[in-house]
């Protein structure tokens, strides 16, 4: 089973875009990868819906999106047809056909206590070098937090950009906590600074 720090399995599939090979589809930008238990049911469908929704979002963010489930590629079809024929939303990013359940077991989405034939509610945040950074898991009667998986993917890449930590309930605009001192001379000039500073080792700054 992928672990954060890991690099992300690559795979070919059938999928509704067409066959892709993972590598070549994610190369280069970040990729949420995110699996639902099935076709035409209501919790995914809300999900599924989701994410199509905050395209713009995620192409902002430099971000693709890749779905998943074990079912043929006709369901997923007549799905997608469906869904845009009664709320108008279009699921255009590639939702991955796991009928041999060959994608699910390389990423362990398939967790026997939950289910040992439908996925679980995984994603996966994958940056532009293809590892893995950050996976949720969800139980098959939980929908996801749309807004938790935003804020994670602009999380992890203000992270990189400013070589940080950010605290708890972190949002977009909000100071981010500076790593602790190694050295005495770190710690001095620590003292010296103008960080917001609830102690020592415990300091924040802005990002700007």
């Amino acid at each position: 089973m992928p672990r954060i720090g890991d690099l992300a399995p690559d795979f070919e599939a059938l999928t509704t875009t067409g066959k892709l090979r993972f590598s070549e589809y994610a190369k280069g930008k970040w990729n949420i990868l995110f699996s639902h238990p099935a076709d035409f049911t209501p919790v995914c469908t809300t999900e599924m819906t989701g994410f199509a929704q905050e395209k713009d979002f995620f192409a902002a963010h430099d971000t693709k999106l890749i779905g998943l489930s074990i079912d043929s590629i006709h369901a997923h079809i007549a799905w997608v047809q469906n869904v845009r024929e009664k709320t108008g939303v279009l699921f255009e990013f590639p939702i991955i056909a796991d009928i041999d359940m060959s994608v699910s077991k390389l990423y362990g989405m398939l967790q026997p206590g939950e289910s040992e034939t439908a996925a679980v509610r995984a994603v996966f945040f994958i940056d532009p070098n293809f590892k893995i950074r950050l996976i949720m898991y969800y139980p098959l009667n939980i929908g996801r937090n749309m807004e938790e998986i935003k804020r994670a993917l602009v999380a992890l890449q203000t992270a990189d950009k400013y070589k940080c930590a950010l605290p708890l309930n972190w949002v977009p605009g909000e100071k981010a906590i500076v790593p602790p001192p190694k050295t005495v001379v770190d710690l001095n000039e620590r003292l010296q600074s103008n960080y917001e500073m609830v102690d020592f080792y415990l300091a924040k700054r802005d990002l700007n």
